[in-house]
Order: structure tokens, then C-alpha cells, then sequence
């Protein structure tokens, strides 16, 4: 009889478990929703051979284990239970997962003062890896703790890492971070255990300050390998773990597109979207649809500046959503704000078109040739800093498509 595999936690409608095991190999996994009060019983009781465990369960599974693991017991939490030879047997591989993730970003504790955000099951795993990763020191913050959201600045002012192991910053909450990173000068590198969005608020301020970061989408793939080793009795190649974790950002990574009105952004995304298989959003569209009435109007009866309100509130919503062709208006660029919520889940491509070849029909900014050229001299360096890729966009569609598509395969996310 084949075994059978699965997840369990509280809620899972947005786990990326079930698709990460169907890459690492052709086994039943299923994931199981359950209440606290169930925990006990699924434990005991279950036709699974073995199970991953997720929040908030991964302390409360434990009194009901035959034996634990001496890593797990010493960080204090148990993501994977195996029964075997009658036993029921509780593992930590969030600890590998974590030292996986922090060594692919090039993040290295030896001698470094850390600050563990969060004080739950993966916090003690961050402790246990930092302190075994040699940290000269191990610093916690938590609402209710010594060092807390209010005092942090004072207290840990020599912080050189920062590992976040809240949910803070994670779908749908996406635009939340409690802590402002400019409080740590000494600052060398940043983790987030959160891995949708890929670019929480967190990461995106050690982003701006060209830090070693990472989100925590390598330490959820590596776990699962080192889980299902356990599952199986069996090692399992660590090279299997970077084909499955660009996977996941090829499937889960927007392709936006930004450029001047009347570059194409629209007909290209549409291709694109027919070649990808992914669903295209004009945020334009959005907005018309939003306003009842075209955007010349909204431009003629409420001005710009009530457009754009509208434009970055339409942002902040698509920019949550993974997996799409996102075509957005060519003023985008001008509210530096935009930038993150594209950003969150993107690559971001500069459809760029001659100005002499610019559609200016029914765009309110480009009444003429003269005009739009004075509108790209002021918009192309803020195509330049949002976009990852810039394509020309001249000739022939299809050679442009063929452009993106290449680009974001190869992109380093």
C-alpha cells in the first residue's frame, strides 16, 4: 500500500506545501484544516505514515508524541511527525530549512549580533539556528517582551541581522512591517520567513539599502526536502531544491509593465498573457471600470492628481495578487509610492517604444509630438529605477514578447 503524506495547521488555503512535495516527488499529499481541539485526536489517530505541521500547532502536537527528536526538543517545536514501527515520532527540519536559506543568501551570523523578530515555534528555531551558527549575541523582540515594538531602537541599536519569524507583512496584510530598519547602522543582512508576498515591507527597506536579504520561500522548499527524508528513510539530494524553488517564483511571479502611454503595454501584455497562459490586468481598465467613465473624463471633471489617488489605490490591490500580466498606465512612475506594491510579487519591464512611434490618441498627456517628448525626458530615468528589464519595443510584437519572455525566465528573483 503506497503511504500517505499531508499538512496540518490551522489555515491553508495559501500554503505552497502541496505543490512543493508534487515537485519533490510522485506521493499522496493532502493538506487537513483542523481546530485546536482536533489536534490530539488527528495526532493519535490518523491513516497518515507521516505529516508536516504548521502554525500554530507546531508546539501543540507535541504532547501527544511517542518520542522526539533531541533538535526538536531543544528548540521546542516539531514541524514533522513520522510513525514508524508503532511510534509516533516528532522532527524539527524548519532548523536545515533555516540554514539553508540564510547560507544561499550569504547572511552569516559567526560573531554577529541577531535580532529574532517573534517569540512562536520558528522563533526558537531561529534561535537554535543562531546560536548554532555562532552568534555573539541573540536578541528577541516581541510585543509583550523585554525588548518590544517600542523600545527596540534603544535596546538592540548594534543589531547586525535581523530574522523575522511573524506573520507580520504576509498576505493579505502585505502592507505592514513594525519595525524601521534604519535603526540598526550596523545592519549586514535581513531574513523573512514569510514568502508571500516574495517582497515583504521588511525586505524591501534592505533592499533600498543593498543588504544581503531573503524571503523565506528557500527555507519552506529545503524543509520539505529534509521532511521528506524522514518521511521515506531515505536521503534525498539537495540539488533538488533550487529547480523547485524557481519554479515557484516562475509560477507565482507577476510580470508588470510600465512605459509611456501609447508604447504598447497593452497589446504586449495581452500576448504575453496568451503565450504564459496567465491572466492579464490592465490597471487602466480597473480604473475605468472603478470610476464609470474613461480616463480623459475623470482627467477633465476631477484632475490629475484625484486620478492618480485612484490609479495608487488599484495598485495597492493588484500588487498583492502573484502569477499575472499586470499592464499599468504610463504615469505610474511618477508617485515613487507605486514602487513597492508592484514590486511585492514582480518583474517589472520597460516597454519602450520611440517617442516618434507613440500612440497619443485619447491619452490626456500627449496632445502632441512636442508634448510627449518633453513627457519622456521628465518620466524615463523613473522608468529606469522601476523597471528590472527594459525592452524595446519597435518592431515586431512577437520579437518584443520573445524579449520579456526570455528576460523573466532568466531573471534572478
Amino acid at each position: 500500500m503506497a503511504q500517505k503524506f499531508g499538512l496540518i495547521g490551522k489555515t491553508l488555503k495559501h500554503s505552497y506545501s502541496k505543490k512543493i512535495h508534487a515537485l519533490l516527488g510522485d506521493y499522496p499529499y493532502e493538506m487537513h484544516e483542523i481546530a485546536p481541539e482536533q489536534v490530539g485526536d488527528f495526532v493519535l489517530n490518523c491513516r497518515l505514515n507521516a505529516f508536516n505541521v504548521t502554525i500554530p500547532y507546531k508546539k501543540d502536537v507535541i504532547p501527544y508524541l511517542d518520542e522526539i527528536d533531541e533538535r526538536a526538543l531543544l528548540i521546542g517545536a516539531v514541524n514533522t511527525v513520522v510513525k514508524r514501527d508503532g511510534k509516533i515520532k516528532g522532527y524539527n527540519t524548519d532548523f536545515d530549512g533555516m540554514v539553508y536559506m540564510l547560507s544561499r543568501a550569504g547572511i552569516t551570523l559567526k560573531d554577529k549580533n541577531v535580532l529574532i523578530l517573534g517569540s512562536g515555534g520558528t522563533s526558537n528555531t531561529a534561535q537554535a539556528v543562531s546560536k548554532s551558527l555562532g552568534a555573539k549575541n541573540v536578541s528577541v523582540l516581541s510585543r509583550t517582551g523585554q525588548i518590544n515594538y517600542e523600545n527596540y531602537k534603544e535596546k538592540v541599536p548594534e543589531t547586525q541581522v535581523v530574522i523575522n519569524t511573524t506573520p507580520v507583512g504576509m498576505f493579505p496584510e502585505n502592507y505592514t512591517c513594525k519595525i524601521d530598519l534604519d535603526a540598526f547602522p550596523m545592519l549586514s543582512g535581513v531574513a523573512d520567513a514569510v514568502y508571500n508576498p516574495a517582497l515583504t515591507l521588511l525586505l524591501y527597506q534592505a533592499k533600498k539599502r543593498n543588504l544581503p536579504y531573503t524571503n523565506g520561500l528557500p527555507m519552506l522548499v529545503a524543509q520539505a526536502k529534509y521532511a521528506l527524508e524522514l518521511f521515506i528513510d531515505k536521503k534525498v539530494s539537495d540539488s533538488v531544491i533550487e529547480p523547485i524553488i524557481s519554479e515557484l517564483e516562475r509560477e507565482k511571479t507577476n510580470i508588470v509593465l510600465v512605459g509611456m502611454p501609447g508604447s504598447g503595454k497593452t497589446s504586449v501584455g495581452q500576448k504575453l498573457a496568451s503565450e504564459l497562459s496567465m491572466q492579464f490586468i490592465d490597471t487602466d481598465e480597473l480604473i475605468v471600470k472603478r470610476e464609470n467613465r474613461d480616463i480623459p473624463q475623470i482627467f477633465k471633471d476631477s484632475g490629475e492628481e484625484y486620478f492618480r489617488k485612484v490609479e495608487s489605490e488599484v495598485l495597492r490591490e493588484v500588487g498583492t495578487l502573484s502569477g499575472k500580466i499586470i499592464s499599468t498606465g504610463g504615469g505610474v512612475i511618477k508617485n515613487a509610492e507605486n514602487y513597492f506594491p508592484l514590486k511585492q510579487n514582480s518583474v517589472m519591464f520597460w516597454i519602450n517604444r520611440d517617442v516618434e512611434k507613440l500612440v497619443t490618441d485619447g491619452r490626456p498627456l500627449s496632445k502632441d509630438l512636442e508634448t510627449v517628448k518633453k513627457l519622456y525626458l521628465e518620466r524615463k530615468d523613473a522608468y529606469t529605477a522601476f523597471a528590472d528589464v527594459k525592452v524595446d519595443n519597435n518592431g515586431d510584437i512577437n520579437d518584443t514578447v520573445k524579449g520579456v519572455i526570455s528576460a523573466y525566465e532568466n531573471f534572478s528573483h
